[in-house]
C-alpha cells in the first residue's frame, strides 16, 4: 500500500507538471500567419519579393521607417538633417539599438549599433559579390567617382552615433528609399561567421529574434526582450511572445485553415475564396459578417499589360504592337469596369488614368485622363493602322495560371473589335524571366510600389532603365520624358513635383507602352482577437505593436 500510495503521489506530480506546462505553453501570445510562396532568404539584403520583406521585417530596423501616412519617420536614426542642396544627409543613431544575442558577439551578448555597422551593410549591398537584388536602391544615387563608380566616400561614420551620407545629386524620394528593407542593419561578425548561410542564421535588431527554419514547414520567432521601442505608455514592445510562419501553398487549404482559427490574418483573397466571403459589389457576405475582420485600402499596386518596344530579343516579333495606334485601340477596347465587377467582385479601381495609382498623393485623374471603354474609337484606330475584316490582327498575351480568368475575358473583349487574341499560360518564373529578357511582346504584369512615391511607378518608363538591368520592361524610350523624369528627381517643391510627375504620366497614357487595367486594393482577412494589425498601401506587415487577446 505504501508503495502504491508512492506511486499515486509520483503520478499525480507528473500529470500537474504535464498540465502545468501545457497551461504555460497556450497561455504563450503567438501570431500565426501563413506565406503562400515559400521564402528564400532571412538576409535583407534579398528582400525583393512580399514573402521575403514580411520576414526580415520582424527581425530588422533601418535608419528611417515609415509612419501611418508613409511618411519617413525616425527609427535606429532619432533625428536628420538634409543639406540645403539636397546631397548631403547627416543621421543621428540611438545608443539604446543592439544585435540580438548571438555567439558571433563576444560573450554571446548583442553588441550595440554604431553608424560603421550601416556603413559596412550599406557598402555590402553594392558588393559585386553579395549579388544583392538591392543594389539599386543606392546604384546612380549615392556619389560616385570620376569613373563613374561608387565612391568609397558616399557612406561615412563620423562616429559611433554619426552618419553622413553623400548623394551625387538631389533625390526627394531618398528617405522613403532608406525605409526598405534592402537598408536593414546588419553585423559584420555575422555576415563573416555565416557567408551565404547568414540568410537562416539572421541577427538584426528588431523586435523578434529568430529561432528556427523548417524549410517545408515553417519559420519560428521569439519575442526580443531587449528590443530598444517602447509603447505610448512606456511599456517595451513587442507584446506578442512569438510569430510562426507556415508554408501552405494551397489557397484553398490556406483559407480553410483560417476559418479554423490556425492562421491569425489573410492578406489578399485567392480564386474562388473571394466569392464565398465578398457579394458581385464587394461588400461582405452575411455568412461571415462579424466572424472576423475585413479590411480594405488603397494600394501601391498597378496592374497593367505592357508592349515590348523593341524587337530585339522576341522570338517572334509583331511589328502591330510598335504602332501607337494599335497600342490604343487595345487599351479604349477593353471593359476595365466590367472585368472588376464581374472578375474581382468589385475590389479594386478600373485603370482610367495614368501608371500612378490613387493611393499616391500626386494622383490625379482629372489632368491625366487615361482609356474608357470605347470599342467603336477603337475600331476606327484599327482601321486607320491597316487592320479590319480583310486583315484581322492576331496577337499572344502571356500571362500565368492566376490570370486566366481575366486573361479570357479581355481575349472576349478583344474579339468584339476584331482582333484575335491567344492565351499563352507560364509558370511564374519562365514568364518573369521572359518578360526581363525582353522576349514576351505582350504580357501581363503588375508593379508594387517599393517606396511611396511616384517616381517610383514612372522609372518604369526612363530609358536608362532598361531591363533587365532595370525596371523599364517595356524599353518605353521618349527624350521628353527622360527629360522631365530628371527635373522632377531634382525638383525640391512638392507641388512642381507633383506637376511634372502629371505631366510624365500624361505621355504614358499618350505613348501607350502599356495598358493600366486596374489599381488594386489592400484586403485582408484578420481573427477577431487580434489588435493593433493595421494596413497600409504598401502592405507592409509589422507585428512589433500587434497583440493577441
Amino acid at each position: 500500500m505504501k508503495r502504491l500510495r508512492i506511486f499515486f503521489c509520483c503520478w499525480a506530480l507528473v500529470i500537474w507538471g504535464c498540465k502545468r506546462r501545457f497551461t504555460e505553453e497556450t497561455s504563450k501570445k503567438v501570431f500565426k500567419y501563413n506565406q503562400p510562396e515559400s521564402l528564400t532568404s532571412l538576409d535583407p539584403a534579398y528582400a525583393r519579393n512580399q514573402g521575403n520583406i514580411w520576414a526580415v521585417t520582424q527581425l530588422y530596423n533601418g535608419l528611417v521607417e515609415l509612419d501611418n501616412q508613409l511618411q519617413p519617420a525616425p527609427a535606429i536614426a532619432q533625428s536628420w538633417e538634409i543639406s540645403p542642396d539636397g546631397r548631403r544627409y547627416l543621421f543621428h543613431l540611438r545608443h539604446d539599438v543592439f544585435f540580438h544575442d548571438n555567439m558571433v558577439f563576444a560573450n554571446g551578448k548583442g553588441r550595440r549599433v554604431t553608424a560603421n555597422d550601416f556603413v559596412y551593410s550599406f557598402k555590402r549591398i553594392l558588393d559585386p559579390p553579395t549579388a544583392s537584388t538591392g543594389s539599386w536602391i543606392f546604384k546612380g544615387k549615392v556619389l560616385e567617382n570620376s569613373e563613374g563608380e561608387v565612391a568609397d566616400t558616399c557612406f561615412k561614420a563620423l562616429n559611433d552615433s554619426t552618419l553622413l551620407v553623400y548623394l551625387k545629386e538631389p533625390f526627394i524620394p531618398f528617405l522613403g528609399i532608406l525605409s526598405m528593407p534592402y537598408a536593414f542593419v546588419v553585423p559584420k561578425e555575422g555576415v563573416i561567421k555565416y557567408g551565404k548561410d547568414f540568410r537562416s542564421h539572421p541577427i538584426g535588431t528588431g523586435p523578434f529574434l529568430f529561432k528556427s527554419w523548417d524549410e517545408e514547414n515553417a519559420i519560428i520567432y521569439h519575442k526580443n526582450p531587449q528590443y530598444w521601442k517602447l509603447d505610448d505608455h512606456r511599456k517595451r514592445l513587442p507584446y506578442l511572445d512569438a510569430v510562426q510562419i507556415s508554408f501552405i501553398n494551397d489557397r484553398k487549404l490556406e483559407f480553410l485553415t483560417f476559418q479554423q482559427g490556425k492562421i491569425d490574418f489573410l492578406s489578399g483573397v485567392k480564386g474562388s475564396s473571394k466569392d464565398l466571403i465578398f457579394n458581385p459589389d464587394g461588400t461582405v457576405q452575411e455568412d461571415f459578417a462579424g466572424k472576423f475582420k475585413v479590411e480594405k485600402r488603397p494600394y501601391l499596386d498597378t496592374e497593367y499589360i505592357g508592349f515590348q518596344l523593341d524587337p530585339k530579343n522576341l522570338p517572334e516579333d509583331n511589328p502591330a504592337l510598335r504602332d501607337k495606334r494599335v497600342r490604343r485601340a487595345l487599351n479604349l477596347s477593353l471593359n476595365k469596369k466590367a472585368l472588376i465587377l464581374y472578375y474581382r467582385n468589385n475590389l479594386g479601381t478600373p485603370g482610367h488614368s495614368g501608371m500612378v495609382p490613387p493611393a499616391l498623393p500626386s494622383f490625379n485623374n482629372k489632368v491625366v485622363m487615361g482609356y474608357s471603354y470605347q470599342p467603336e474609337k477603337a475600331r476606327k484606330l484599327l482601321q486607320a493602322a491597316g487592320f479590319g475584316p480583310q486583315k484581322p490582327l492576331r496577337i499572344r498575351l502571356n500571362t500565368v495560371a492566376e490570370h486566366k480568368e481575366i486573361a479570357e475575358f479581355m481575349q472576349k473583349n478583344w474579339a468584339e473589335v476584331g482582333v484575335q487574341v491567344d492565351i499563352n499560360i507560364n509558370q511564374f518564373p519562365a514568364h518573369q524571366e521572359a518578360v526581363d529578357n525582353g522576349r514576351s511582346g505582350f504580357f501581363m504584369k503588375s508593379w508594387f510600389g517599393d517606396y511611396p512615391d511616384a517616381e517610383n511607378f514612372l522609372a518604369l518608363f526612363y530609358s536608362p532603365n532598361f531591363s533587365p538591368a532595370g525596371p523599364n520592361k517595356t524599353h518605353f524610350k521618349n527624350a521628353t520624358f527622360d527629360h522631365l523624369y530628371e527635373q522632377a528627381r531634382l525638383e525640391q517643391n512638392e507641388q512642381k513635383r507633383y506637376a511634372l510627375y502629371q505631366a510624365m504620366d500624361k505621355i504614358v497614357v499618350e505613348e501607350c507602352p502599356v495598358i493600366v487595367l486596374f489599381y488594386d486594393e489592400v484586403i485582408r482577412l484578420t481573427q477577431n482577437n487580434i489588435t493593433g494589425l493595421q494596413a497600409d498601401a504598401m502592405n507592409n506587415l509589422r507585428l512589433e505593436k500587434v497583440d493577441k487577446i
